[in-house]
């Protein structure tokens, strides 16, 4: 009589934390991060010369509008981002970014109205918010502790480059083209390089678990967790936190955040 075995599945790779070890997916989040600093870079130089010179704009508050919608929505995306993570795995979010910056570069190019660039900033916005932020935080989630300065660091690197690099280029295409609508389908480029990317991406949630797991339980804490009882604490009552955070920025000596001292004196 024999006997058979169950069948028996390959093991998937194995979760490993570390720049080294994952290599391959942190330089495709921030090549995919390049493209985030791209799409936003791409209005810099010409969107206020198209609220001056095609919509006849007059008012300095009126053309820079743009920045005050975009500003706004990045940031309550932004704040919105770390609560979204708990409902949603980081790639879905990243996706959902640039599905949302999608329409971007089609309505700089072809806008009817002032309305519409409001409209894209606000959609560039949700973009940034949540296409920015996930990048940064599934880079936080491959290396790990160890390396997180490092990671954050390149991935502004990339980013803020792009930015500064796409602003310079769609000057040169505006002096030779026109304002619209060249330089600003440009931002198709990096709006389907960034989706592409973002869709060949692998989501990073089995390396926070496996962090997590590295980690002892934290002691239960009655305390308040919402927004403002974070902000409180963080702010003013957690003097090992500001003191600590400050010793770490500051050169032997504590010259770098007299300020912050001070400020953990006067409120112990």
């Amino acid at each position: 009589m024999t006997t058979t075995s169950p069948t028996q599945r390959p093991a998937g790779p194995a979760v490993r934390l570390g720049l080294r070890e994952n290599r391959l997916q942190f330089t495709l989040l921030v090549v995919v991060n390049i493209a985030v600093g791209g799409l936003v870079g791409l209005e810099r130089t010409t969107v206020p010369l198209i609220g001056t010179d095609t919509f006849g704009l007059t008012s300095d508050l009126a053309v820079f509008s743009f920045i005050i919608a975009f500003g706004l929505t990045k940031a309550l995306t932004n704040l919105a981002a770390g609560a979204l993570t708990a409902r949603f795995r980081r790639r879905q979010l990243l996706l959902t970014g640039w599905l949302l910056g999608v329409p971007v570069p089609l309505m700089l190019a072809w806008a009817p109205s002032w309305n519409w660039i409001i409209a894209a900033n606000v959609l560039l916005g949700l973009n940034q918010g949540l296409a920015w932020s996930m990048t940064v935080n599934m880079k936080i989630d491959l290396v790990g502790p160890a390396r997180r300065g490092l990671a954050t660091g390149l991935n502004e690197a990339a980013g803020y480059t792009a930015v500064g690099a796409t602003a310079l280029l769609t000057g040169y295409l505006a002096t030779g083209y026109g304002l619209r609508p060249v330089p600003e389908l440009l931002g198709v480029v990096f709006v389907a390089a960034g989706l592409a990317l973002s869709l060949t991406v692998r989501d990073t949630a089995a390396h926070v678990a496996l962090e997590l797991a590295q980690h002892p339980k934290p002691p239960p804490s009655s305390g308040k967790t919402g927004l403002a009882a974070t902000f409180i604490r963080t702010s003013w009552r957690s003097l090992w936190f500001v003191e600590a955070s400050c010793t770490v920025a500051s050169p032997p000596g504590g010259v770098l955040c007299p300020t912050v001292r001070v400020a953990v004196s006067c409120t112990s």
